[in-house]
């Protein structure tokens, strides 16, 4: 019995002293994918940056949980046309859906040899801001006069987003040296981000797909 605990004590104590921090940093491209077509809006550039911990669990498996500061979204344009009475009103829109998250991704890695990984796992998104930015333009033809008028700005829409977001990461990494390392990840979104939404409507998800830079200390 004093030899398994003895044995039990140097595994864990060789776990925790190979544990490695490290922070990391990155692009987003993100869009929302309607479930029921699978079609995704135009796609949004943002970037991650935050910490992680990686911890060896056996030679070729480890976990690794992370804090991230995330940029989700997609960018939109629509048009629309109305006739009523002779008059004509068109509507252009063009705006980014910029929603922001703390991420936890909690990933689980398997080297297929020392400095290339696959990884699997969770992402807990935690909502921080929900923000429609951009340009509606009016134009308006009645008896052969068109006048337009442009607006634009921020429009807070954080009330109507659900402030937890789950999705399914995998992805691969490269390390360049000891600490420094490529990546690359995608995160398929599995909640509906929308709150209340009808219950004839389709649940829309958030998409992203991240490439950066890793460094452990």
């Amino acid at each position: 019995m004093k030899k398994l605990v003895l044995t039990l004590a140097v595994a864990a104590s060789s776990l925790t002293f190979a544990q490695q921090f490290g922070v990391k940093a990155g692009m987003n491209v993100s869009s929302l994918s309607e479930d029921a077509t699978l079609s995704d809006q135009k796609s949004k550039i943002g970037f991650n940056a935050g910490v992680f911990m990686n911890a060896p669990i056996s030679e070729n498996f480890s976990i690794q949980p992370e804090v991230l500061y995330s940029q989700y979204g997609s960018k939109v344009d629509g048009t629309s046309t109305s006739n009523v009475g002779g008059v004509t009103t068109t509507t252009t829109s063009s705006y980014s859906r910029n929603l922001d998250y703390v991420a936890v991704p909690v990933m689980l890695q398997y080297k297929l040899v020392p400095s290339f990984y696959l990884e699997a796992g969770p992402e807990f998104g935690f909502l921080l801001s929900a923000n429609d930015k951009g340009d509606n333009t009016t134009t308006t033809t009645s008896g052969g006069t068109t006048i337009s008028s442009s607006t634009s700005g921020t429009t807070d829409i954080k009330s109507g987003v659900e402030t937890f977001n789950f999705g399914v990461g995998i992805g691969a990494g490269y390390n360049v040296t000891e600490n420094i390392g490529i990546t690359a990840r995608y995160v398929a979104g599995v909640t509906d981000y929308v709150k209340n939404r009808p219950s004839n409507s389709d649940k829309v998800q958030n998409n992203v797909f991240q490439v950066g830079l890793a460094y452990k200390f």
